[in-house]
This record gives C-alpha cells, sequence and structure tokens, in this order.
C-alpha cells in the first residue's frame, strides 16, 4: 500500500509500505477513506520535533472497515467510521472518567497518511455511522477525529457556558474548531484572535463575533478594552507557543477559565502571575472519543461544519504540497484522499 514517511525536516514522501494486519484480537484494520495534515505534524516537518528515523506520517482518519479481531464488538467490516488519534481500552479508571487519552493502555494512532491503517483497541477508538455518509460530509467527520475534537476539548476545559464572553487564541484549524464549539456551548461573544484575512473571515462565518488582530500583550490589551477591563470569562489557547499561552492568562478575567488545547512547545508561565490570577485552567491531550458520538450527530444533523477548515484537497501521492502549503500558510489545513 501507498503510505507517507517523514523522512525529516522538510522532507516527506509516499513510499510503499506493507499493509496492516490484524496484531492483537482487539485491533481492526481501517481502509482509509480520507486523512490530513495536521498543524502539529508542522512540528516534525519544520524539525522543531527533532525526527529520530524515518516514520509513518498523520493520526487524523475516517474510513471503512476492513477487519476486525476476535473481540471486537462494536464495529464491523463494511462501516464507516471515525476514529481518535490516541487509541483507548474504553475500561480502565481514566477512560470511565471521561479521558481516555490518557487510557492506562493507551497507544498512539499514527501513520495514518496512508490507504490502510491498524487500529488497536477498536471497540474503545471507533465510532460507527448509522450509514455511509454522504460524500460532503466526510471532511465534517475527518474534522471530528482531531481538531473539532480537540477545539471541543478546548471549549469544555475552560467551562464555557451560555452567555460567556469567550476568546480563542489561535487561527489555525483548532482555534477554528473552537470558535464552533464556543458558538455550539451558547457563548455570547467570541473574539477570534487572527492576523490572517482569509482566517479572520472563515472565524466570522463559523460564529466569531470579533476580530483581534494583534498578539501579546497587544493583544491582551485588546481583549481587556472589549471587556471593560477585566478580560474574557473563558479563554481557549490553540496554538501550544509560550507567547500564546501567556496571552491566554493575561487575557482571561480573574475567576475566569483556561482551556489549553495546543501542544505546548517549551512554554514557561511564571508561578507568580498564574497564582494572582484566581484563573482555573486545564489542558491536557483532547479526549477525542469522549466527544465523537455527540460530534458526528450535530455533523450528520448539519448543526456544524467543521470540515470548512479544509481549504486545500490533494491525493495522498501530493502530501508533500499539503505540508508546504500548510507551512507556508496558504493553506489552513489540506485533506487526502488516497
Amino acid at each position: 500500500m501507498r503510505g507517507a514517511i517523514l523522512y525529516g525536516p522538510g522532507d516527506v514522501r509516499v513510499e510503499e509500505r506493507d499493509a496492516p494486519t490484524i496484531l492483537k484480537p482487539t485491533d481492526a484494520v481501517i481502509r482509509t477513506f480520507a486523512t490530513c495534515v495536521c498543524g502539529s505534524d508542522l512540528w516534525d516537518y519544520r524539525g522543531i520535533n527533532p525526527a529520530k528515523d524515518p516514520a509513518p506520517a498523520g493520526h487524523e482518519y475516517v474510513g471503512i472497515v476492513e477487519e476486525v479481531g476476535d473481540q471486537v464488538t462494536t464495529v464491523r467490516p463494511g462501516q464507516f467510521v471515525v476514529g481518535s488519534f490516541f487509541a483507548g481500552d474504553g475500561t480502565c479508571p481514566n477512560c470511565r472518567n471521561g479521558y481516555p487519552s490518557n487510557c492506562l493502555n493507551r497507544e498512539f494512532v499514527g501513520g495514518c497518511q496512508a490507504e490502510y491503517i491498524r487500529v488497536p483497541w477498536a471497540d474503545g477508538t471507533l465510532v460507527a455511522t448509522p450509514e455511509l455518509p454522504a460524500e460532503e460530509q466526510v471532511p465534517d467527520l475527518l474534522a471530528c477525529s482531531d481538531v473539532m475534537g480537540t477545539g471541543w476539548w478546548a471549549a469544555v476545559a475552560a467551562g464555557v457556558q451560555a452567555g460567556d464572553t469567550v476568546a480563542v487564541v489561535g487561527d489555525g484549524a483548532v482555534g477554528l474548531s473552537a470558535v464552533i464549539a464556543a458558538k455550539e456551548m451558547g457563548a455570547q461573544r467570541i473574539i477570534a484572535m487572527s492576523r490572517h484575512e482569509n482566517r479572520q473571515k472563515l472565524a466570522t462565518e463559523l460564529g466569531a463575533t470579533d476580530i483581534v488582530a494583534e498578539r501579546g500583550a497587544d493583544g491582551v490589551a485588546r481583549v481587556k478594552d472589549m471587556t471593560g477591563g477585566i478580560g474574557a470569562d473563558r479563554v481557549l489557547e490553540c496554538v501550544g507557543t509560550e507567547q500564546s499561552t501567556q496571552q491566554a492568562l493575561d487575557s482571561t478575567r480573574p475567576g475566569g477559565g483556561i482551556g489549553i488545547a495546543g501542544v505546548p512547545h517549551e512554554v514557561r508561565i511564571d508561578g507568580t502571575a498564574l497564582f494572582y490570577s484566581h484563573a482555573t485552567i486545564q489542558g491536557g491531550p483532547a479526549p477525542v472519543r469522549r466527544f465523537l458520538p455527540d460530534l458526528i450527530d450535530r455533523v450528520l444533523t448539519g448543526r456544524i461544519h467543521p470540515g470548512r477548515v479544509f481549504d486545500l484537497t490533494l491525493p495522498l501521492d501530493q502530501v508533500a504540497e499539503g505540508y508546504r502549503a500548510m507551512d507556508e500558510r496558504r493553506a489552513i489545513k489540506a485533506l487526502l484522499r488516497p
């Protein structure tokens, strides 16, 4: 089968790889219907996360079940499924408490930019749609496998409630998905922090009521000006840099909530500033599987359209262009069709 391999900074190739097989009775093998490039893939592509060896790339997927292990009971061959990037058994205490991305037996589902993938812990990881979705729903469902689930997690972690003023730090696919989440949870005002015109436009169409183009201290000052000097009720951090994290903390009102969804890279926060903020902070790898049934239902009933974050569609063979386009900010998110 064909699959993408990351060899090093700026070097991703499609090569022939061995097709996956059932290794454990809890596995499933999926024929990938669509996959994509994630913003977090760019950390590796740019060499910020050093690659030790050439590695299969990608962790977002939807597809058709081809084969299941003897112990799999919730999905069957022929079904269309959406899965999360962390596989969990669905039964351990962490899974039962709503944190399958911290499953005691979790496995990362990598190598998804390929024609076929093996998904461990299929019962605890995959959710089948009632029937084969319409073609136009595929991008929306694919978004749910990561960025929509991660944006939703940012809003849940921050404690977004009806009537809140919410600031979203980051205008990538996760940040734009977080705008959708805040709107669905009833936020009255949604401030999207974005410097890029095309992303500002999309954020507004997805539910943002205000745009702040400034960053850092200037961005914080703008949010304070817009909120009577106190800051937003909830701030959703969707980038993962020290600047974005500090901006989130400083933009939150005393007693407000911060949801950390961006994977942190060299982030250091002043403990004294944190202490005096009175803010509640929650973050971590998004427990996407926890939200999938609800998100899939919202997609299939037409309530949300997170697939709008895909503004570039390419065949799998052109995956390198997908990485380049996102790295150069010519695309928000690239969808790949095997």
